[in-house]
């Protein structure tokens, strides 16, 4: 069975730092183009960011020079990498893979003061 299980949320302060991390299992992600989602409280899921199977990666403007997506097919793991962190940051995060539309359960990332 195909999952991916995502980790790392947490409460930070704005301004602040967080990794998120996607653990894939059933499948390797070495050929696989991963996405990361969020969902705020009462709004839709949006798009995030994506890294392709070369480590190309593309941001949403909202998170362009915040954001940092990597990959470590050795461990068959995505990272979100968060920094100066903002209120609107708030959501829940998932991880996706792409072609196979496989969601994880998603990680709590709440900035407030």
């Amino acid at each position: 069975q195909v999952q991916v299980v995502e980790s790392g949320g947490g409460l930070v302060q704005p301004g602040g730092s967080l990794r998120l991390t996607c653990t894939a299992s059933g499948i390797s992600i070495e050929n696989q183009s991963m996405e990361w989602y969020r969902q705020a409280p009462g709004k839709q899921r949006e798009w995030v960011g994506i890294i392709g199977t070369l480590g190309d990666t593309t941001y949403d403007d909202s998170v362009k020079g915040r954001f940092t997506i990597s990959r470590d097919n050795t461990k068959n793991t995505v990272t979100l990498q968060m920094r100066m962190l903002e209120i609107d940051d708030t959501a829940v995060y998932y991880c996706r893979i792409r072609v196979l539309g496989v969601w994880g359960q998603g990680t709590q990332v709440i900035v407030s003061a």
